[in-house]
């Protein structure tokens, strides 16, 4: 029997609406071998494909002390995903998960990721971090298995505002160096988990070309400026991430998406 894939997002607040979460849904789907079981926690249900599960986003034990030691650090809300780290969180949930932000789009396959090094939590190295010298996983796709990484979840619970002060109020600086602590992370190969401002749109050759899409990049993550939105049509909004219109953000993120759900839902 093949084994169900769990994938899982968290939509809180309302900057992104459900098309974000559909089309995380489409992109998910299409590009990974196995079914698949969504998975979104969120206030914010409406909207969301019927095929997306959704869960309510909980109202923590820990979130004062946490989002007091987030208000010093200016990083509001910013811990919010430690949430889907709760072992038992859903009951029938069995094996690992595959997590995204919503700030990304899916563009080749997905098993070699969700595959990789079971047992362990997997991130990609963050571009910055690694510029600096730093170890730190980066938080817009990560792997991890309740059953074994409740710890994630546990530690921060038991002390938030201590450990939301050490990791300067970063998820993924606290979710990544937790794991390493344990000796249980795995850094996901740097191809396949790309920026679309420093790998695909790169200072200055952006003036000269359109963003291309690396080879092997399975997810693109549009962190910072410019969002997809931006992107897909041209971005002005800064010198160096200056964007000309990028035909396949279009293709991937909303074309593809369409075929596959409907207009209705993408």
């Amino acid at each position: 029997m093949t084994q169900t894939v769990n994938i899982m997002c968290i939509k809180w607040g309302t900057l992104f609406g459900p098309e974000y979460v559909n089309r995380l849904y489409s992109g998910v789907r299409r590009n990974i071998s196995r079914p698949v079981r969504f998975i979104c926690m969120t206030e914010h249900g409406e909207g969301l494909h019927p095929d997306i599960e959704v869960i309510d986003l909980p109202n923590e034990p820990y979130a004062e002390p946490m989002n007091a030691a987030l208000a010093v650090a200016n990083r509001q809300g910013a811990m919010r995903k430690t949430s889907l780290f709760r072992k038992g969180l859903i009951p029938d949930l069995e094996g690992p998960v595959l997590g995204f932000d919503l700030d990304v789009v899916i563009t080749g396959n997905l098993d070699d990721i969700h595959d990789l090094a079971p047992g362990t939590v997997a991130m990609r190295h963050d571009w910055t971090e690694k510029r600096k010298g730093r170890p730190t996983g980066h938080g817009s796709v990560f792997r991890f298995d309740p059953a074994e990484h409740g710890f994630l979840y546990d530690e921060l619970a038991q002390n938030p505002y201590a450990e939301v002060e050490q990791a300067r109020g970063s998820e993924q600086r606290y979710t990544s160096h937790k794991a390493m602590d344990r000796g249980v992370f795995t850094y996901i190969p740097e191809d396949w988990v790309v920026s679309f401002k420093y790998d695909c749109n790169p200072f200055p050759t952006n003036y000269l070309r359109a963003p291309r899409l690396p080879d092997d990049a399975r997810v693109v993550c549009f962190h910072g400026r410019p969002k997809m939105t931006d992107a897909i049509d041209g971005w002005t909004g800064s010198v160096i991430r200056y964007s000309k219109p990028c035909g396949w953000l279009r293709d991937h993120w909303i074309d593809r998406a369409r075929a596959d759900l409907g207009d209705k839902w993408a």
